[in-house]
């Protein structure tokens, strides 16, 4: 019965289906979408441009502020890039890291600021441009559900238990003798 719902020539389902599927556009033809896009490229370059340009401009090759925290020596090419002092505690953070470290660190002050779905926040322009990738390419349903009717074509179902009814007779006519 399931076979035939879904695979009769008239009215099955994956039939009706693949009649009414209407094809998709592509969404990077969209001229208005390309322009939010854009939008929220600069948006989230700015801020960036800013602090950097601030940070390179007052601080550059100094070191600019310390950790609250005691880090191990595997932190110190990261924390104090341009810097080379042997010498010098891990804790302590040069400008160019600094400059890191306010990017990456500024998304909660960006989302108390600018709101919650903010043109600023990385993590979310990130996910679109991923998102927007893997709808560049959308499936064809109608190629779906053709392959799904064809699988279906092939398949016979085998009963398991087809003579259970006889078998059961016969395995208590065996044990009552």
């Amino acid at each position: 019965m399931r076979k035939h719902l879904f695979n009769d020539e008239e009215n099955g389902y994956f039939k009706k289906a693949m009649t009414k599927t209407a094809p998709m556009q592509n969404p990077i033809t969209d001229p208005s979408m390309m322009t939010d896009m854009l939008k929220g490229n600069l948006l989230n370059v700015l801020p960036m441009i800013v602090i950097g340009g601030w940070i390179n401009w007052t601080f550059s090759g100094f070191v600019t502020t310390k950790v609250p925290f005691p880090l191990t020596l595997r932190f110190k090419p990261m924390l104090q890039r341009g810097i080379e002092l042997a010498s010098l505690d891990a804790a302590w953070v040069s400008s160019a890291s600094w400059y890191f470290l306010n990017v990456f660190g500024l998304r909660s002050i960006y989302t108390l600021v600018l709101g919650e779905e903010n043109a600023a926040d990385q993590a979310r322009v990130m996910e679109e441009q991923m998102s927007g990738a893997a709808m560049a390419m959308p499936q064809d349903p109608k190629q779906a559900f053709k392959a799904e009717w064809e699988m279906l074509q092939m398949c016979q179902h085998q009963w398991a238990l087809r003579n259970v009814d006889a078998d059961i007779i016969a395995a208590r006519v065996k044990a009552s003798s």
